[in-house]
């Protein structure tokens, strides 16, 4: 018989609504129904959630690493290990993020991604991959390595579309030469184009948003606010994004990369079901503050880890977050002031829709995967389900 699960005694959080008294049905990989508490559910397991909130599972749509490990070290135990650490915060699914790097190195990483994806059984769900460049501008490089940046090249792009079918997200500048010609050639696989490291005006910003670049990768971080040019006055693409309404944005809820000020900004002007919050995390998440790396152990960057984030030895710069979802949750309602519905809206259903999994995911919702996460009032997380099995109990 196919195993069933009934959660009981819980506040059931969905993007909308809250729900009491009533249990969520589980068989096999899905939800089936949402009960009343007392309605038997026949050969089912009886989960108490003890007056915890039952929510979906965390979607988080931008991540390097986490737990020690980074997505570029180019190992089946560094995939495995980051998702294990991912979904011990409350994150179900992920998407892998790549930095800049030589293209050996990232075939490598996009090949090691298939080997891990059929053999993680514990960790966070990998939606698919993330390209963040290399097709940057210089200017706005931050902490991606500014010796393989250049301008997009079909040449270069078009084999690896083909030849990987798991890239879902490519992080590009552009005002760049050659990115609108990238933007349509991703939106026509299925990839989304999202605008990052760039110096692009609002003028270029409409026109990339007509040719697929329909997202924002990490707003705020390392791209153009409003400049100057011959004197003139120009809307960078931060004013771009909230000026388009229909254009999404994520954002590092971690309490540093932007402080209450801004955090409520971009949720006054984009609202929940505009933003999702991404942890945009490095291999040091999950791990104690010090020395670490980012990006391969091999090629990547020497950082530091203090005051809650990563930074660039010089400490000029941010290097990535050490966020993990819960922290991006816990920071949205204490800090923001946002409300827990709301917030749970910018990293389940809200992340879902931007990567086109909400079909299946950000929600519960009778059909759908029981990707769950059990949490209390201090959004500590007790325990997580990814398609209806624990891989997580506090």
């Amino acid at each position: 018989m196919t195993p069933r699960l009934k959660i009981t005694n819980g506040k059931i959080l969905t993007p909308y609504q809250l729900i009491q008294n009533h249990a969520v049905w589980i068989e096999g990989e899905r939800i089936v129904a949402i009960e009343p508490d007392d309605l038997p559910f026949v050969g089912a397991k009886v989960v108490d959630a003890g007056g915890r909130y039952v929510t979906p599972g965390f979607i988080d749509i931008h991540t390097h690493g986490a737990g020690g490990h980074d997505f570029m070290d180019g190992t089946v135990e560094a995939f495995l290990g980051a998702t294990t650490m991912h979904a011990q915060h409350g994150t179900t699914a992920l998407v892998p993020t790549t930095l800049t790097s030589d293209m050996d190195e990232l075939h490598h990483t996009l090949s090691v991604f298939r080997q891990a994806s059929a053999l993680n059984e514990k960790g966070s769900f990998m939606l698919g991959m993330h390209l963040e460049g290399p097709y940057f501008s210089l200017n706005q490089s931050g902490a991606q390595d500014p010796k393989f940046i250049h301008d997009p090249d079909p040449a270069e792009y078009e084999p690896i579309v083909e030849k990987y079918s798991d890239i879902i997200r490519w992080s590009a500048a552009p005002e760049l030469k050659g990115a609108m010609e990238f933007g349509r050639f991703m939106s026509h696989h299925g990839i989304l184009p999202s605008i990052a490291h760039t110096d692009a005006i609002y003028e270029e910003v409409i026109e990339a948003f007509k040719n697929g670049f329909t997202h924002v990768t990490h707003l705020y971080s390392a791209m153009s606010g409003v400049t100057r040019r011959n004197a003139f006055r120009y809307a960078g693409v931060i004013e771009s994004a909230f000026l388009i309404d229909d254009m999404t944005v994520e954002i590092i809820a971690d309490g540093v990369h932007l402080p209450q000020s801004l955090l409520q900004l971009i949720y006054k002007i984009k609202g929940a079901s505009r933003i999702a919050l991404v942890t945009d995390s490095m291999r040091a998440a999950g791990m104690p503050a010090g020395p670490s790396i980012l990006g391969s152990l091999q090629g990547g960057q020497e950082i530091i880890v203090e005051d809650g984030v990563a930074k660039m030895p010089d400490r000029k710069a941010f290097a990535g977050s050490v966020a993990t979802a819960d922290r991006l949750v816990r920071t949205m309602v204490n800090l923001a002031g946002v409300s827990l519905q709301e917030t749970i809206q910018m990293i389940t259903s809200t992340p879902a829709r931007i990567c086109g999994v909400y079909d299946q995911r950000g929600s519960i919702t009778p059909g759908k995967l029981a990707d769950l996460v059990l949490f209390d009032d201090l959004i500590t997380i007790q325990k997580t389900l990814i398609k209806g099995k624990t891989v997580y109990e506090k």
